[in-house]
């Protein structure tokens, strides 16, 4: 299984390429347009989700609301084209109108001018952009039609907002409780303490960023590999959410904690019950040896502040050489809610695209039939 996105955060739209998909598999569009909605909400939003209201378009590979096995084909129109047309269309516009040079520390922009050869860094911000993160969802929802089909689920929460932390233990299905939140949290007090700093910060002009928790529920052992490090589900995880914009870092199970204690309270002891294994701890966050070992897949990741600050930080203009204070291109103060459903994405289609790798199969009976088989 395989995703290739395309577009700007102001051009025409974003479009998507899923390639692997089985035939005969219901895919649930009201299911992708809410995830889509849950991207653009949270507590410490800007404008831009105003503008924007993401539907998906399905061009092709799906007849029926069932993939025909055919790489299927999607696009999110962007709303706001129509302001940026002059500036954005590639038949030919107005490449002097919004130029930005005025470079944002934390962002793209310089090093991408750098090393893409350009001048303005409009040619870099509008495809590092986390708008790009609207397709990623969207193929990300699907990949959790192909999981729901075989009985596994992916669910998260906000575990922490700019120190505002939530340290304590919820079973998975508690989780889809956060999605009714403002904050996608699932402790009251925290919540509130955390909306005060967004508060707090937007008087300032500062920006916030936070800690997401992830979970799979439901995955039978061995997918991934310890064979070779490129197949480790983990290192596959991880990567994927670290290839979201602003992720700084990612833990499994109890990640850098495992660095303070000793091994006899990291490592999960295995029991035997009834013929099956079983462990009463899950420090190892369903993952050992690269593969994933029948208990909740546990991922955490870290979002940095927003780098775009409506005060500004110091920098300098590349046009003049000249230090300035950096430009501003958006209002969001938070916007930890849509990393919580992003990161929710990315992992769904990393494990999907291992579970492919494994069972094959070109129609989704096929696909089901091998599961159902796996001990």
């Amino acid at each position: 299984m395989k995703l290739t996105t395309a577009g700007e955060s102001h051009g025409k739209a974003l479009t998507g390429i899923i390639e692997g998909l089985p035939s005969n598999l219901e895919i649930d569009i009201d299911a992708v347009n809410r995830d889509l909605a849950l991207r653009q909400s949270g507590y410490g939003r800007g404008g831009r989700q105003k503008i924007e209201r993401d539907r998906i378009e399905i061009l092709s590979g799906v007849r029926n609301r069932l993939t025909l096995g055919s790489p299927l084909c999607f696009a999110i129109v962007n709303a706001d084209y129509k302001n940026w047309q002059q500036y954005m269309a590639p038949e030919g516009c107005d490449v002097t109108g919004r130029t930005l040079t005025k470079v944002r520390p934390g962002h793209a922009d310089l090093t991408g001018m750098k090393k893409y050869c350009q001048s303005d860094a409009r040619n870099i911000l509008e495809r590092a952009s986390a708008r790009e993160t609207a397709v990623r969802v969207a193929a990300g929802s699907i990949a959790k039609c192909y999981l729901k089909a075989l009985g596994v689920q992916v669910g998260g929460y906000v575990r922490c907002v700019c120190g505002a932390e939530d340290n304590n233990v919820y079973p998975f299905s508690a989780l889809a409780a956060a999605k009714e939140q403002p904050l996608f949290m699932l402790n009251d007090k925290v919540q509130k303490q955390a909306m005060a700093l967004i508060d707090s910060l937007k008087e300032q002009g500062d920006t916030a960023g936070g800690i997401v928790e992830i979970r799979i529920n439901g995955l039978k052992s061995g997918f991934g590999s310890c064979m070779t490090y490129g197949e480790k589900l983990d290192a596959r995880l991880a990567g994927a959410l670290m290839g979201v914009q602003a992720i700084k870092g990612v833990e499994v199970g109890i990640g850098f904690e495992a660095g303070r204690l000793p091994g006899s309270k990291v490592h999960d002891e295995i029991f035997a019950n009834g013929g099956t294994y079983v462990r009463n701890t899950n420090n190892a966050g369903g993952i050992e040896g690269g593969m994933s070992n029948g208990e909740d897949i546990v991922l955490r990741a870290v979002m940095k502040p927003i780098p775009t600050l409506m005060r500004g930080l110091k920098t300098v203009d590349t046009a003049t050489g000249q230090p300035c204070t950096a430009a501003g291109e958006r209002s969001d103060v938070a916007a930890i809610c849509a990393c919580e459903i992003i990161l929710e994405s990315v992992a769904a289609f990393t494990i999907a695209q291992a579970v492919s790798e494994r069972l094959g199969g070109d129609d989704v009976k096929e696909v089901i039939k091998r599961y159902g088989e796996l001990v």
